[in-house]
Formats: structure tokens, sequence, C-alpha cells
């Protein structure tokens, strides 16, 4: 296989869920050919007949043997299991590349398999999938994360190619650092989707008091009232760092701090201590920033502590 352009490959995919029918697809559409693939839910079979429609839907032990490229796109909970399970079998064979796509793991998980021979790599996407069509049109100019055994750089220039044919970005990250790196995007990419559907419950509750029905004649729903207000914030945040902050923390106005956490103890306690976690983070980065004094930092935390005390 060339650095600059990989071989055509029969690829084997494992299985078809949200991000291996996608990947799938996107390097059968750039002239690699998915011979099999694996799929045992409903979703999955779906996903099988409409990303892969050529693909025959075979054990995965089958898929492997299959496949000169085998992509195992699976929980990273169950990836270690499986490696296991079908280097037993005898499903790895000298000479094919394994991929698998777990982003808090890196090359060392395929362990089981190099012993057979293979190439090992992992490749994690930095992108949120439904698993449909379009996803595959979202892969372009996405980074994608390239893990490879340190001493191998034939195996990193590999997994570079990989990529650069699904004309995304390859960024090397160190055995070592694929926790960290991991934890990072699920800290900021899951807990956004949490942090704006509680914001949107928490609106549906407020219009409601006011009488009028999120979402009824002449009144937007909770989604277009926040949309963009929030995508406004996660620009600027992207463009500006900690320039960015606004609100009444990095203002240090106590006394709204104070209403905030009074009615968000009333209505969702629970939502309420989230606030405060957040709000103690968004008062220490105003202080690292220069937008807020350290005066004002203790004024803000004093006014968190004591709500907490006394709720």
């Amino acid at each position: 296989m060339s650095a600059g352009r990989p071989a055509r490959l029969a690829v084997g995919v494992v299985s078809a869920g949200r991000v291996g029918a996608v990947l799938g697809a996107a390097w059968d559409a750039v002239g690699h050919r998915v011979v099999a693939t694996s799929g045992v839910s409903r979703a999955s079979v779906h996903r099988a007949e409409t990303l892969l429609p050529d693909a025959p839907l075979l054990a995965p032990d089958e898929v492997i043997r299959a496949a000169d490229l085998a992509l195992l796109a699976v929980p990273d909970d169950v990836l270690p299991g499986l490696v296991r399970g079908l280097a037993a079998s005898g499903a790895f064979r000298p000479g094919q590349i394994v991929v698998h796509t777990a982003g808090a793991h890196g090359a060392d998980v395929l362990e089981p398999a190099a012993e057979h021979g293979v190439l090992p790599l992992a490749l994690h996407p930095v992108m949120t999938f439904t698993g449909r069509p379009e996803d595959v049109q979202r892969l372009t100019g996405c980074c994608i994360a390239v893990t490879a055994r340190a001493d191998d750089e034939a195996a990193w220039n590999v997994g570079e190619a990989l990529v650069l044919e699904l004309g995304a970005e390859p960024v090397r990250v160190p055995e070592e650092l694929r926790p960290l790196y991991h934890a990072a995007l699920a800290h900021g990419a899951n807990h956004l989707v949490t942090l704006v559907r509680d914001c949107a419950e928490l609106l549906d509750k407020a219009v409601l008091r006011a009488g009028s029905a999120v979402g009824s004649a002449g009144s937007p729903s909770a989604e277009r009232l926040i949309g963009p207000l929030l995508s406004a914030a996660l620009d600027n945040a992207l463009r500006h760092g900690d320039r960015a902050l606004t609100g009444p923390v990095a203002r240090g106005d106590v006394g709204t701090v104070r209403t905030h956490l009074r009615e968000l103890d009333r209505v969702d306690p629970e939502l309420a201590d989230t606030y405060r976690s957040l709000a103690r983070r968004t008062a220490h980065r105003a202080t690292q920033g220069g937008l807020l004094p350290d005066h004002a930092a203790d004024e803000v935390r004093a006014a968190l502590d004591d709500s907490e005390e006394h709720r």
C-alpha cells in the first residue's frame, strides 16, 4: 500500500452501527469495496440496507475473513472482548489492516489481532453521527484522530492516507493520550447536548407559566428561541476563547445569580446543582481571562455556597 494513495481494498464492517455503516459507505464511495458487514438490531440491518446495499450480512468472524481492511465499529467497552474473540477464532490473517473507531482506545487494544500479523490502527472521527446518508458528506473536512504503534511510521502513514481519502484531516494522537483526548471530546459534545436540552426544557416551563404554550400559534418553540443565541455563543467561544464569556457570573452580578438559583432550586434542584458547578467553573475562567476581578469572583462563589447551604 502506498502512503499517498492506498490500494483498492475489500472492506469488512463490524458492525453496521451509526459510525461503521457511514465509514464503510465513505470508503466505498472513494473506490474501495465493502464486501461484508454484520448487524443484529433492526436499526443496524436498515443502515446496512441503506448505506451498504451490496454487502451481505454475515457473522463478525466471516466479515473479518472476507476483508483486507477490517473495520471494528463497536462501543469502547465491547471492543477488547470482540478483538480477543475474533483472534481466538482465527479470523485475522497476516497483511490485513484492522481499524477500530473507539475514541478511548489506541492501537494497543488490537494486540490480539496484531499477534496474527495484522496492521493495527485506531481511527476516531471527531464528529457526531446519525447513521444517515448525509453523514458521509459530513466526514469531508472533519478531523479524524489516528493512532498507530509508536515505532511503526508506516502504519501511521497508512492511517493518514485512509483518512485523507475521505477528504478528512488526520490528527496524530499518541497511545497514552487517547483517554484524555476522548474525555475532552465527550465533555464538550455530550455535555453540550445535555446543557441545550436542559435549557430548552426550562424555557418550556417558563413560557407555559406565562400562559402561552411553546410552539403554539404566535409563539416560537424553545429550540427556535435559543438557536441563534447558542449558535452565536459557540461561534464566539471558538473564535475568541474566554473573552466570549458573558452573563451574570462573568459580570459579577451576584444578585442575578442568587435569583437564578432561587428559581432553579424551586423548579429542579438537581439542575440547580449543575448551574452551581458550571457557574463556579465560569467564574474561574472569567477570572483567568481578566474579565472578572478576584473580589467579584469571591462574591460569586460565596453566593453559590450560600444558596447551596440554605436551599
